[in-house]
């Protein structure tokens, strides 16, 4: 799959489309397309389905869904022309694939020193299938499986809200790679970090959303 099937027309098409709603204030959070309005992936499609990213644009569902997370956790001055800014940075042609694994990698590395001890051991476990996976090795399903269920387990025994994100981080990461268009999995991805107060929460998102765009713009 190649991002918007390597012909810029296509590109020029949503990108158009998005600007438009921009323009008659039509990009809101949590909206799905009532009354005219809609979320970033709505004010894309003209239509909430996460999976007509591939068929429609060559985009990874797993990036649909990571972009429409980022986008509820944003200002709304800065939700506004997120969708642009995420549609601009994918070049036609390129290949997404290795996006969501360095996305998860980094976002996990982030949160990993807000875990306690015998958490971080779980999610580490995660990060090195992904760096193996990044690195060319073909990672098993009992592989995957094996780091999920000590993943959850140190999501469900963490007290700490800092250990909590990070486990539940981690835990989301191994079952997506299981199973990787799970949209709950998918959509916590862009929530793991939010580990504390209102303030941190936004740093975070505007983290998350930086991130991705320097990701999808190495991308070629």
């Amino acid at each position: 799959m190649l991002a918007y099937h390597s012909d810029p027309k296509i590109k020029a098409k949503y990108l158009k489309r998005v600007q438009a709603h921009f323009k008659a204030d039509q990009i809101v959070q949590g909206a799905t397309g009532q009354g005219g309005k809609g979320c970033a992936v709505w004010c894309t499609l003209d239509k909430y389905d996460h999976v007509s990213y591939e068929i429609e644009l060559g985009i990874p569902r797993f990036l649909a869904r990571l972009e429409d997370g980022i986008f509820e956790g944003l200002s709304v001055k800065e939700s506004k022309t997120w969708p642009a800014k995420f549609l601009r940075a994918i070049k036609p042609g390129a290949n997404l694939s290795n996006v969501g694994p360095k996305f998860l990698v980094w976002l996990l590395e982030d949160v990993i020193q807000y875990a306690k001890p015998k958490d971080k051991i779980a999610i580490q476990a995660v990060i090195d299938l992904y760096k193996r996976q990044l690195n060319g090795q073909n990672i098993t399903y009992d592989q995957w499986s094996a780091v999920r269920s000590a993943a959850y387990a140190a999501y469900a025994s963490a007290s700490a809200a800092y250990a909590a994100s990070a486990a539940y981080a981690a835990y989301a990461a191994a079952f997506a790679d299981a199973a990787y268009a799970s949209a709950s999995a998918a959509a916590a991805y862009a929530y793991a970090s939010a580990y504390a107060s209102d303030r941190k929460v936004a740093k975070a998102r505007i983290k998350q959303a930086n991130k991705l765009i320097e990701l999808l713009k190495e991308c070629k």
